[in-house]
């Protein structure tokens, strides 16, 4: 590909932020030459004005866009305009949720609307900032059914498996905004792999496992590989998958070598896309070469209040996923963590998008619309026996164990449709 909109050759303007210590991964990696990636219009044209420093083979080094984060009001400020709500916000944001975005994503950004979809769910704004009805900084109780550090162990069969702590980007509603706003960004160092394993190991029962964090996916492939290995060498573990949204945030981690290494494990990929406006060139080539190794994919999407609410949009980003080999697969009611109110939609917002779904579709675009139950409960799919009733302001579901739960829904809103 033309470099020619590099200008010329060197660092980037801005001084990088050191990528997280990788403990017992060589400090090089053969990187793919540039000319393995495609380059979208939009990301050209944000290259060239805001990075002209950065060549091509910069931009398309997983390891620059993760060390050239947005991850400071003055990094925001110069790709974005910002208004009051946002600046203050991000000046305020402290201990929580860090923020964090690669140049690949904010290219994608309206950079003069705070409405834009895909900064809705990056850039925080005040609403984060109070606690709701029901919101709780871990308000699916992880912590409880945590036999040691970094492993969950809820469902008979198979346990989640957080592997690190870092992400690509932070998603504003992220479940476990409470594991790096209280503890800083770090990948997870050795001992703590193998007391994971070992747990593993010692429950016959763990069948499948998911690992999960922050994103494994920004672990380099040798430290990956180790991992996946161990855990592929324990007989009772059947089944292995792997959730991400790199492949959405930064689809230049999806290397040939990295997925040559997932297919020599046999992984399965659960993949976080939100809206239609992700799926890019680059996206598509890097889901072509997860399919084409040969690694079943599926969406989890997270239903999130003027980003993805409507039916329209959820149809289009699940006829998009289909085209890039990507299969929708859940659709999750936003979780109530501290400060998402503003984020959320009610429930029924949900079921009413299933039904303009349902038989206008093909069964392939359709997501299994779930609740993950306050407090441990479980995932619950929200079908209509799933619905028990209401008591006051929280709705009463049904999980798979048939034990009622309460999820604190929202009051009705006069902007609503």
């Amino acid at each position: 590909m033309d470099d020619s909109l590099a200008m010329r050759a060197g660092r980037a303007r801005r001084a990088p932020i050191p990528f997280p210590p990788n403990p017992s991964v060589a400090a090089s990696e053969p990187l793919p030459a540039a000319s393995d990636f495609v380059m979208g219009e939009r990301a050209a044209a944000f290259r060239a004005r805001f990075y002209p420093e950065a060549t091509l083979a910069q931009w398309n080094d997983w390891t620059w866009q993760l060390r050239n984060r947005l991850r400071r009001l003055d990094d925001v400020q110069r790709v974005l305009v910002l208004d009051e709500d946002e600046r203050k916000t991000i000046e305020r944001i402290g201990g929580r949720l860090p923020l964090g975005v690669t140049p690949y994503y904010a290219s994608l950004m309206d950079p003069r609307d705070p409405r834009d979809p895909i900064r809705r769910t990056m850039i925080p704004v005040s609403g984060e900032l109070v606690r709701g009805l029901g919101e709780a900084d871990d308000p699916l109780g992880e912590d409880a059914d945590t036999p040691v550090p970094g492993l969950v162990h809820r469902y008979p069969d198979r346990v989640l498996f957080l592997v690190t702590n870092f992400c690509a980007t932070y998603c504003r509603y992220c479940t476990r905004a409470r594991m790096v706003g209280h503890t800083g960004e770090h990948h997870f160092n050795t001992a703590q792999f193998q007391r994971g394993i070992d747990y593993i190991a010692a429950h016959r029962e763990v069948r499948d496992v998911l690992l999960s964090g922050g994103d494994p996916l920004t672990l380099r492939d040798e430290r990956l590989d180790w991992l996946l290995g161990r855990l592929r060498a324990i007989p009772h573990v059947e089944f292995l998958r792997v959730g991400t949204k790199v492949p959405a945030v930064l689809p230049q981690r999806i290397t040939p070598g990295l997925v040559s290494m997932l297919r020599r494990h046999k992984t399965w990929m659960s993949v976080h896309f939100m809206h239609p406006d992700e799926l890019t060139p680059e996206v598509e080539q890097a889901c072509d070469r997860i399919a084409d190794a040969g690694i079943p994919t599926g969406s989890q999407t997270v239903l999130i209040r003027g980003v993805n609410d409507d039916v329209d949009t959820m149809k289009r980003l699940a006829h998009g996923l289909l085209k890039v080999r990507v299969r929708p697969y859940y659709l999750y009611q936003c979780d109530p963590i501290s400060g998402s109110e503003h984020l959320r939609t009610r429930v029924e917002r949900g079921l009413g998008i299933l039904a303009g779904l349902q038989g206008h579709t093909t069964g392939y675009a359709v997501p299994t619309f779930v609740v993950d139950g306050p407090g441990g409960a479980g995932k619950i799919p929200l079908l209509p026996d799933a619905v028990v009733g209401r008591d006051g302001d929280f709705l009463l579901l049904r999980n798979y164990a048939g034990e009622v739960t309460a999820y604190p829904d929202l009051p009705p809103r006069r902007d609503d449709d």
